[in-house]
């Protein structure tokens, strides 16, 4: 069999892992990846030591059901070295994270020659694709064709919207990342306006204390919600809300409501007060919220670690299940369940608490408009900024720039269609989709436990098909 696998981030890597580890009979595999940097994609390139993997080892393994994986390339002697004390966990840099897929791909693909595999990287960006008899032709933008017998589409994320046009304008960053190039740009004593108030935006703010930024910094976005703080893990596995649950009966909002309830029912807690607690987001002051948040990183409550745990293990099978009317219900909370989902590291909390308790950072809400020239126009008053730095997240399952005519290719052909809600689906069994350009899948963006999983049973449907 003859895979090919357009695109080298961590959903490359999970599929050549899943790939070594499956026995499969030998046969040739090639990888197209244009960047110099293999196998980190754009999260995990190299960048500032103060941009950190948000979240804990137990769920950054990427291969799918081993959540020891990371922790064991990690070791003890670098574990300890990046041990984030309010946590109890190691937080690595990013860029360190970035090593760990490098090692796991190159590893995987040392396994599959050992297996007489023919493996190939091809530092080319695949533009075109199109059936070709019982197989795939691709083409690159250097104006090569290569055959393939099934096609794994792994080519990241979107990048993040200008949603107030300042595209073009002095002082205005479009897309932070890496952090160590867009922030050199930056004055040290600009007033900085950072649009969002994600986990891009804490990546931001978190980075420009670490150079000694001194300058005025605000969180501008229409909501004003910070991501929620990670709990110290308690090791605790769920025995209500589980994939065997959900697998038994029909999947509604309201029954992995109950699920959650009989959880926490059995632990002793209190499910009213626990949605009541989830819901005050919306209103509470957010620096009030992240100082209580912060207070109880070491709460011995299971409810959010266990509704965290599930959004990234349970959620992306239970969406596809879910009828259309609560999934719109769902997509009503979409700051809110992105904020429980992704929470920030408590370092970071700590950081963020600091200078909003000295007065340099602020938050900015219900903001509408920001004008050339940086003038932000909100409803509580107007605010002057020298740089502007977007750090918005790209939509869901939106298309990367770079991939545009690979999709509008597939889609010419017959081998996908977009799915109503964003997001490609493959139309033939020769084409399988893995991480957030997938559709489908959830409105939140795929952690590495979902991108594992969905690169696992891809692997697994490309191996069956061609057999």
């Amino acid at each position: 069999m003859r895979i090919a696998i357009v695109g080298a981030g961590a959903a490359a890597v999970g599929v050549l892992d899943a790939l070594a580890v499956s026995g499969a009979e030998a046969g040739e595999v090639t990888v197209f990846e244009p960047s110099p940097h293999l196998w980190r994609g754009r999260p995990y390139g190299p960048d500032l030591d103060s941009v950190l993997v948000n979240a804990p080892p137990a769920i950054m393994s990427i291969r799918h059901a081993d959540f020891g994986h990371y922790a064991s390339w990690l070791g003890p002697e670098r574990a300890e070295a990046h041990l984030d004390d309010l946590l109890g966990q190691p937080l690595v840099p990013r860029a360190l994270y970035g090593e760990y897929l490098v090692d796991t791909a190159e590893a995987a693909l040392a396994e599959l020659r050992e297996r007489g595999w023919r493996t190939r990287v091809v530092a080319a960006r695949v533009v075109a694709a199109a059936r070709s008899g019982r197989g795939c032709r691709l083409r690159t933008e250097d104006g090569h064709e290569h055959a393939a017998d099934q096609v794994m589409v792994c080519v990241g994320g979107g990048t993040p919207t200008d949603h107030y046009g300042l595209g073009g304008a002095p002082g205005f960053v479009g897309d932070p990342y890496p952090l160590a190039d867009t922030l050199d740009r930056v004055p040290g004593g600009a007033g900085v306006a950072v649009i969002g108030s994600g986990l891009t935006a804490v990546d931001a703010v978190v980075s420009l204390a670490a150079r000694g930024h001194d300058g005025r910094i605000a969180l501008v976005s229409r909501s004003g919600m910070l991501p929620h703080v990670w709990q110290r893990p308690l090791g605790y596995r769920p025995r209500r809300l589980t994939a065997e649950r959900v697998e038994a009966g029909a999947v509604t909002l309201d029954g992995l409501a109950a699920l959650l309830r009989a959880e926490l029912d059995d632990a002793g807690e209190d499910f009213a007060h626990f949605t009541r607690e989830l819901l005050a987001a919306g209103t509470e002051q957010p620096v009030e919220r992240l100082r209580r948040q912060l207070a109880a990183v070491g709460d011995p409550s299971i409810g959010r670690r266990v509704l965290q745990e599930s959004a990234h293990t349970i959620g992306p099978y239970a969406w596809r299940l879910l009828p259309e009317p609560d999934r719109e219900r769902l997509r009503r909370h979409f700051r809110l369940a992105t904020s429980v989902a992704s929470p920030m590291v408590p370092v970071n909390a700590a950081i963020l608490l600091r200078l909003f308790d000295s007065g340099q950072l602020t938050v900015v809400s219900s903001a509408r408009k920001i004008e050339a020239g940086f003038l932000v126009r909100a409803d509580g008053g107007d605010l002057k900024a020298d740089v502007v730095v977007n750090a918005v997240n790209p939509p869901p399952q939106s298309v990367p720039h770079a991939a545009e005519p690979l999709v509008t290719s597939l889609l010419a052909d017959g081998l996908a269609t977009m799915h109503p809600s964003g997001g490609l689906v493959p139309a033939d069994p020769r084409l399988h989709v893995v991480g957030d350009l997938a559709g489908g899948g959830p409105f939140i963006t795929s952690g590495i436990p979902g991108v594992a999983a969905r690169a696992a049973g891809a692997l697994r449907t490309a191996l069956s098909s061609g057999s």
